[in-house]
């Protein structure tokens, strides 16, 4: 039986949302746990929220961190604000975050896009970043990879979010995942289809002005690359990130689509654990 706590749209147990207000909108940010303690920041991928870290939300307030879940602008609770937006925006959303709360430094998840965000808050922002652990990201956007967003947006444009949505979660995880896995496909696309149109437009064209390449090497941050070994898009781009970033632990998941958390759960709770036990949380000032 598959386990449906992957993804939650509901309100989770001990868990708030906390509006954040910036100056271009309000971000929702679930939040639990003591201020105190170690902070960890999870950001998810385009077309979904913070829906897809229910799980691994929990198993962290459990452990005992002051855990956060951002819905990104445009997704989940949070608003949309015009386009266009830039990577860096999306690490200025964070920060907002962090100045919010009074984190001095936290431990930031990011998967696809989030892990892109994660990407730049560590490159520019390295005296608030405890830790890194970056899923099925890349840090440039060549030619191909930027055009591939084109015709998505167009679609969107014309027909709404939804007719993205099924063709989205099979590039993900493939129509045997899904079709095997009634509930959590049917809550996917009902993550997806809470994205806001402006929302998805402003990320994806982000998206194609990805430029942290250069940066990389210069993170300093104690940092995981995490991979689904299904990702065969994101497989090489990660490996060579791998190959810039210095003292970079590299962790493929066997069997796992582009949001690993989602499909193989189990296995990347433990590469998630076992990254925060490197990480030396207890050292970690709020």
């Amino acid at each position: 039986m598959s386990d449906t706590s992957v993804i939650d749209l509901g309100e989770w147990p001990h868990f708030r949302r906390h509006p954040v207000r910036t100056k271009t909108g309000t971000l929702n940010v679930r939040v639990h746990g003591d201020k105190s303690a170690p902070a960890v920041l999870l950001n998810h991928s385009i077309l979904t929220s913070s829906a897809i870290w229910s799980r691994q939300a929990g198993l962290l307030a459990k452990q005992g961190y002051f855990v956060l879940c951002l819905d990104g602008r445009g997704h989940g609770h949070s608003s949309a604000p015009a386009y266009p937006y830039s990577m860096n925006d999306l690490v200025d959303d964070n920060i907002g975050v962090l100045d919010h709360f009074g984190i001095a430094q936290v431990h930031f998840v990011g998967v696809s896009l989030g892990g892109m965000t994660g990407l730049g808050l560590g490159a520019q922002h390295s005296e608030r970043v405890a830790s890194l652990m970056i899923c099925a990201a890349r840090a440039d956007a060549p030619e191909a990879f930027a055009a591939a967003w084109d015709p998505r947006i167009a679609l969107v444009q014309e027909k709404g979010i939804s007719a993205l949505a099924r063709a989205t979660a099979e590039r993900w995880f493939g129509a045997d995942f899904l079709n095997s896995n009634p509930v959590i496909a049917d809550r996917l696309l009902a993550c997806i289809d809470e994205t806001a149109v402006d929302g998805f437009i402003g990320c994806a064209r982000a998206i194609q002005g990805l430029n942290y390449i250069a940066a990389v090497p210069h993170i300093t941050a104690k940092t995981s690359l995490v991979i689904g070994s299904h990702d065969e898009l994101l497989l090489s781009p990660m490996r060579d990130l791998a190959k810039i970033l210095p003292g970079a632990t590299f962790v493929e998941i066997e069997g796992a689509g582009h949001l690993p958390q989602i499909d193989r759960p189990a296995e990347f709770d433990k590469v998630l654990t076992d990254h925060l036990s490197r990480a030396s949380a207890g050292n970690v000032g709020v």
